[in-house]
């Protein structure tokens, strides 16, 4: 089931990180309200971070049960544990280790140097089963539903590391993949595929800067998946632009109400 998608529309990339991360906080204490834990995919690259960089300066951040969080990652760059470029180092820097994780549920994708050692694709199938083992009856597929899945939107439209025309944006049953040749370094990469971002409940795409007007235009204009993999990632009950000004530049004030902040 596809979703429309809704835009919010932030002054600055500073507001829209500070709004994004105080919505995932209600988001994930809601969660854990409902049904007992809350289960968010982060994303990397400098929005990613910059979200979880606000929520870790946000008072409200302690409403969060942080042991009945699951984390997981939409994609990683395969390289060696610990490499300042893998998303979950940024990710432990901008938030993680400053808050109470179970290190259980913290599911970072495997490293160049663990136990698959280069084979991008052993790590992406090993990847793919820690996800279907955590998908209960409930879940209706070989993913958790998963509460909010972030994902940052590169200029050419890419989201987690599916790059348009390349043969991860045309995956339909695996659910994790590795990928090769990526056009943006490192090369080579692990990435959820689009199956597995539409099993979450809710996709939130993030976007601020001037370099992302045109993809944004793009992937909202009625693109096609393949040539635009934002256009692609889309959640079961909702999906969620949250983009700065500059980053709407380009795009129709019908798209989104005039109200926004």
């Amino acid at each position: 089931m596809s979703t429309a998608p809704q835009l919010v529309v932030h002054r600055d990339k500073e507001l829209m990180a500070q709004a994004a991360a105080a919505r995932l906080i209600t988001k994930i204490v809601d969660a854990q309200a409902s049904r007992g834990s809350a289960s968010v995919v982060l994303t990397g690259g400098r929005n990613g971070n910059g979200l979880l960089a606000a929520l870790a300066a946000a008072p409200a951040r302690d409403a969060i049960d942080w042991a009945r969080l699951d984390l997981w990652w939409g994609d990683e760059r395969f390289l060696p544990e610990g490499d300042p470029e893998r998303n979950v180092t940024q990710a432990r820097e901008a938030l993680l280790d400053a808050v109470p994780l179970d290190p259980k549920r913290v599911h970072a994708m495997p490293a160049s140097n663990g136990p698959h050692g280069a084979d991008v694709d052993a790590a992406a199938a090993a990847y793919a089963g820690e996800l279907a083992a955590a998908a209960g009856p409930s879940h209706h597929g070989p993913v958790p539903a998963f509460d909010v899945l972030m994902l940052g939107v590169g200029p050419d439209t890419h989201v987690a590391s599916l790059f348009p025309e390349l043969p991860a944006v045309r995956e339909t049953e695996r659910t994790v993949v590795g990928v090769r040749g990526a056009p943006k370094p490192p090369p080579t990469r692990v990435t959820l595929t689009l199956p597995a971002i539409r099993a979450a409940r809710e996709v939130w795409l993030l976007a601020a800067g001037e370099d992302k007007a045109e993809a944004a235009e793009i992937a909202l204009s009625g693109a096609g998946e393949i040539q635009a993999p934002a256009a692609g990632a889309h959640g079961r009950a909702r999906t969620l632009w949250l983009l700065d000004a500059a980053a709407a530049s380009r795009l129709p004030r019908a798209l989104y109400p005039p109200a926004s902040p």
